[in-house]
């Protein structure tokens, strides 16, 4: 497992099921601007839209 030896793996999508069954963290690339990594756990779709609609990551 990667993530046990401590390698990272950057997942590019736009399908959000798989997203957040693959993901620990989840980070949003917006206008070349990348939002802080938010734990998985803590994210919603609804919070992944707004971000990719260019939200600020404190207001989404």
């Amino acid at each position: 497992d990667l993530a046990r030896r401590g390698a990272a793996v950057v997942a590019i999508s736009q399908d959000l099921d798989e997203i957040f069954e693959i993901s620990d963290r989840i980070a949003v690339l917006h206008h070349g601007r990348l939002s802080p990594a938010i734990p998985a756990a803590e994210m919603t779709p609804e919070r992944v839209g707004l971000l990719m609609g260019g939200a600020h990551p404190e207001a989404a």
